[in-house]
């Protein structure tokens, strides 16, 4: 299985604009001001952010249910954070997860830990110096 998606570019960075869209349609439009402001638009950060949300919140109900927990359900926000220190990059993702389910919460937040190791987005992200997870308790 391979994920696709589509990104062009007009102009120069500063004044330019960019649309992005997948082949399943999630599109947006994204500018420098959407990205390293508050100007309106997407980014792709924000894409990445979606992307570890979705792909952590899968993972960890798997996880639980793999270690014996009953998970009705398994919400994720991810903040991904930019630095401008020595170039642009990613210097921070922030994941707080809220889980439905019962059992132990030490047990389950050992669980949520293994699950934010081994998400196949958090190994792509590996560069990031810093990936934190905070857990709450539906």
């Amino acid at each position: 299985m391979a994920a696709k998606a589509h990104a062009q570019w007009h102009g120069d960075l500063d004044s330019g604009t960019g649309s992005m869209k997948t082949d399943t349609g999630l599109s947006g439009d994204f500018s420098a001001a959407s990205r390293f402001g508050d100007g309106e638009g997407t980014n792709p950060e924000e894409l990445i952010a979606a992307a570890h949300a979705g792909c952590f919140s899968m993972a960890l109900s798997n996880e639980l249910h793999k270690a014996g927990f009953e998970s009705r359900s398994v919400t994720t926000d991810a903040k991904v954070s930019m630095s401008m220190d020595g170039g642009p990059h990613i210097s921070k993702i922030a994941l707080s997860t809220t889980i439905d389910a019962d059992g132990d919460h030490d047990a389950i937040e050992e669980v949520a830990q293994a699950a934010k190791e081994g998400c196949p987005i958090s190994k792509a992200l590996a560069s990031v110096p810093e990936i934190t997870l905070d857990v709450s308790y539906a």
